[in-house]
């Protein structure tokens, strides 16, 4: 957001504290992190997206949206990996 968007530090901060109030977001842990390594080896991905897939995986997700992965993957046989613009 501070990049694409030019948005500063404040604006990114009001944003995410606005988006607290209207979506669940979830945190990880070490056991998160040992998670992403293996999906990221598993399914030769980048780290931060393995990251953000365990996480999605370990809060019940079934869908994630994204236009950075690959569209229609399927993680687990529980996480369907979907970009919206496609």
């Amino acid at each position: 957001m501070l990049k694409k968007f030019k948005l500063s530090s404040n604006q990114v901060e009001a944003a995410i504290l606005e988006l607290d109030t209207i979506v669940n977001i979830a945190d990880f842990d070490l056991s998160t992190q040992i998670k992403a390594l293996h999906i990221k080896d598993k399914y030769n991905l980048q780290f931060y997206d393995s990251l953000i897939i365990a996480t999605a995986l370990e809060n019940r997700c079934t869908i994630l949206y994204t236009e950075d992965m690959h569209h229609d993957l399927l993680i687990e046989n529980r996480l369907k990996i979907v970009n919206p613009f496609k």
